[in-house]
């Protein structure tokens, strides 16, 4: 396994809990992920139910991911590690076009025997503390919410290694084929010289796993698209925004409650800088844009005092629809540039990278 971001993490636990000796290579170890790792800035919304399509691929991934991860967190709170979690997730409509679409969402989910709930501009303007008041309805799921990303990585860590799962820190720099396949067909050079000898290699490195697969022949090329996100101290005797029914999505800014009064604000910026990436103007304008919510942010989220603010990298394929979820040869998967989904996929993921293992042995 190569990479520990909340996918390659849940690749390895999954792996590792169904029997497999795993190695997990990453240079952050058990530590923190580096600045600008694309897990780290998630906020780990799940947005499954709500998902506007409701057939194909990325409905059946979230769908499975949704499941598997309540099967998950039980699983690990038996087994002594806790995983956050917030249940509900509120989408406001900003206009009668995106209401009409929630709509067509909630009368779609009502057939499938899902239960959403239309809200209305009178049953916003009862949630304290305020939201945006231009907002002219919402979409409510009671059972897609907000999971914690960096507990549930360190969940993953801690009850893999319990399992027997080795997690080395350092740095895949190389993948060669083996000319011997029986005594595994992967050699992974790493940069403190040792190397590593395998029969399957999972490449989850996020916008790294393209400078491993290019020398092998495999072309995934994969644009960095930058998250941005702030946590709050609200104001003295604000109301709890736990009050609400659950996190809230407004044009593409996500409002996550947080315990002691806080609350999270995160979004993504698309790049438009030469490199392909955000240029600082352009980082330092969405900041200003996601702390004041685009001008419709009330007054209590005005007041609130920043109390820290990261970044970090997602990984979106170039020519291919997210996530990258591919057998490149015989004992070589990619599972990556989950883009905007990372921690909702991963579980998905996971069973995929397993399923296609056991098929082959």
């Amino acid at each position: 396994m190569i990479g520990a971001g909340v996918v390659g993490c849940s690749v390895a636990w999954w792996l590792q809990s169904r029997g497999h000796a795993v190695s997990l290579v990453d240079p952050r170890g058990q530590g923190p992920q580096a600045e600008g790792a694309g897990s780290s800035a998630a906020l780990g919304l799940l947005m499954a139910q709500v998902y506007r399509r409701s057939s194909g691929r990325g409905w059946r991934l979230r769908q499975r991911s949704h499941s598997l991860w309540q099967q998950w967190r039980q699983q690990l709170r038996e087994r002594g590690h806790t995983i956050p979690w917030r249940a509900g997730l509120l989408q406001l409509a900003r206009d009668a076009q995106e209401l009409a679409a929630q709509s067509h969402v909630a009368a779609e989910r009502r057939r499938q025997g899902i239960e959403l709930q239309l809200l209305d501009q009178h049953d916003l303007a009862a949630l304290r503390p305020a939201i945006p008041s231009c907002a002219v309805g919402g979409l409510l799921s009671p059972q897609d919410g907000q999971l914690d990303p960096v507990p549930a990585m360190a969940a993953l860590r801690a009850d893999g290694l319990q399992l027997g799962m080795e997690l080395l820190a350092d740095r895949v720099v190389g993948l060669e084929r083996r000319d011997n396949p029986s005594r595994g067909r992967w050699r992974l050079q790493l940069a403190g010289q040792q190397t590593l000898e395998t029969a399957w290699v999972v490449v989850c490195a996020g916008l790294g796993s393209p400078m491993l697969l290019e020398p092998l022949g495999h072309s995934r090329p994969q644009s960095p698209v930058l998250g941005q996100a702030l946590e709050l101290q609200l104001p003295d005797g604000t109301p709890d925004p736990c009050l609400w029914p659950g996190s809230i999505s407004w044009g593409g800014v996500n409002l996550v409650p947080r315990p002691g009064g806080r609350l999270w604000l995160g979004a993504t910026l698309e790049p438009d800088g030469a490199d392909g990436r955000p240029d600082p103007a352009s980082r330092a304008a969405a900041l200003e844009q996601l702390r004041h919510l685009g001008g419709s942010a009330p007054d209590w989220l005005e007041q609130a005092r920043p109390l820290r603010q990261w970044q970090g990298l997602r990984a979106r394929p170039e020519g291919r629809p997210a996530p990258l979820l591919e057998q490149l040869e015989p004992g070589l998967l990619l599972v990556s540039g989950h883009y905007r989904n990372g921690v909702l996929l991963a579980p998905a993921s996971a069973e995929w990278a397993a399923s296609v293992i056991e098929a082959a042995t």
